[in-house]
This record gives C-alpha cells, structure tokens and sequence, in this order.
C-alpha cells in the first residue's frame, strides 16, 4: 500500500467517525423542535425550517470535523471538505424532506416500515440508514481530494 492511499484511508477513517458523532449532534441536539416538524411541509415556512436545521446541521458537523482534524493533524482539503460538504447538504436537505424515504422505502417493497411506531418508528429508522450511506458518501468525497 503507497503512502498516499495510506494517508487517504486514515483521512476516510477518521473523517468517517466524526461525520457521524457530528450528524448525531446535529440532528438530535441541534435541531430545533420547529425545524424538525416544520421541515418537511410546504410553504415558506418549510423551507425556512429546513434551510436553518441545514445550516446548524452543518455547522454542527463542521466543528466536530474540524476539531478532529486540528487534534490529529489530518491532512484535509479544502477543496475536498467543501465538495463533501455540498454533497452533504443536498442529500440531507432531500432526505429531510421526508418524500424521498417514502419512495425509497416503497421501491424496496417496504411502504408499511413507513408507518410502523413500535417497536422502532420505520420512517425515522429508515431516515437516518439513508443519512449514514450518505455520510459514507461525504467522508469518501473528502478523503478522494485529500
């Protein structure tokens, strides 16, 4: 293995692991109760909702990121950050838009998951699988331009 696909796989790694201590944060801790229950409906209202759970989702995410890096010294891109970041925030404003689970959820043969409350809540379950694949996505935007 080359020094650089190395570097790359501990930027993966690591970057990984904080994208998802941050999105726990961002999404349970940051959130307001009116962004969580107004983003998805319609109007100007909903997307102020969304717009502002973004925007603490993702400075929330970026801290957690940045702070990582500083105390290990990994080697980010700006480049690659800002293009992992991008991607971040269009595939969480659309999943968070609740539509596309449900279409996800109804290509796979599963529409009634969607409804389930108990003994786990489908929608939720299935909202933040989908975040994590995208989480997965961003962290390897980020290592691929580091």
């Amino acid at each position: 293995m080359s020094h650089e696909t190395l570097v790359r796989s501990v930027v993966f790694a690591v970057t990984l692991g904080a994208l998802f201590v941050g999105h726990s944060l961002g999404d349970h801790i940051a959130q307001t109760d009116h962004q969580a229950a107004g983003k998805s409906g319609s109007g100007a209202a909903a997307w102020r909702a969304l717009g502002g759970h973004l925007l603490t989702y993702h400075l929330t995410l970026a801290a957690v990121l940045l702070l990582t890096a500083a105390a290990l010294r990994l080697p980010l891109s700006p480049l690659g950050v800002c293009a992992g970041f991008a991607f971040s925030v269009v595939t969480h404003g659309l999943l968070d838009r609740r539509w596309p689970v449900r279409a996800i959820l109804r290509a796979t043969r599963s529409p009634e998951f969607a409804e389930t409350t108990t003994p786990v809540n489908g929608m939720y379950v299935a909202d933040q699988a989908l975040h994590h694949l995208a989480l997965l996505g961003t962290a390897l935007m980020i290592a691929a331009v580091s």
